[in-house]
């Protein structure tokens, strides 16, 4: 396939684009290690990556990222005080506490470096990785977990729910966030 033709090409565009992210501090900190093990590998190479964060974010309606405003984002557990400071920023809208596991997407040389990448991942705890897509210009693995919590907290400036429901979805939201941030070391130590 033509893919592994532009692998190289491919590969210096996104090491290009990744130092130029670092540079301006862009990249999730605590990510930079395994990205650069990833890219140092001959076979592979990142083109997107998030370490997982929890967030409180307001938006007109659920699912309408475009129009959504970041209130509080953290990519480290959180303490109760830090979310409430966020929620109380909440003016119109939907308010929503978030958690979102790692996502990275990866570019591979060959079909077989893809599906060897995948099942690492997956042996690694993150069981919804795949190959996301298959071009003739490129083939991409994306590596994701099953953490996520939606909690709808309150909408149009009131909370709808009590200080004692948030001090336990911070709780649960820390625990999923200790959970993937494991992954993603077992995941760099498994490389």
């Amino acid at each position: 396939m033509k893919f592994t033709e532009n692998f190289e090409r491919a590969k210096k565009e996104a090491l290009m684009s990744l130092e130029i992210a670092l540079r301006r501090g862009e990249v999730d900190e605590d990510i930079i290690p395994l990205l650069k093990k990833i890219n140092s590998m001959e076979n592979y190479f990142t083109t997107s990556s998030c370490s997982g964060r929890i967030s409180v974010m307001e938006m007109p309606h659920f699912g309408d990222k475009v129009n959504a405003k970041w209130l509080g984002k953290w990519h480290r557990e959180v303490e109760f005080e830090e979310v409430m400071e966020a929620i109380k920023k909440h003016r119109e809208g939907q308010l929503w506490l978030l958690v979102r596991s790692p996502i990275l997407h990866v570019g591979a040389r060959t079909l077989e470096d893809a599906v060897k990448l995948v099942n690492l991942a997956v042996s690694c705890g993150f069981k919804y990785s795949n190959i996301k897509s298959i071009s003739d210009r490129k083939l991409i693995v994306e590596i994701r977990s099953t953490e996520r919590l939606d909690a709808f907290l309150g909408e149009n400036g009131e909370l709808l729910v009590s200080e004692d429901y948030i001090r336990k979805l911070v709780e649960v939201a820390n625990a999923q966030l200790k959970r993937f941030k494991n992954k993603l070391r077992k995941l760099e130590k498994n490389l």
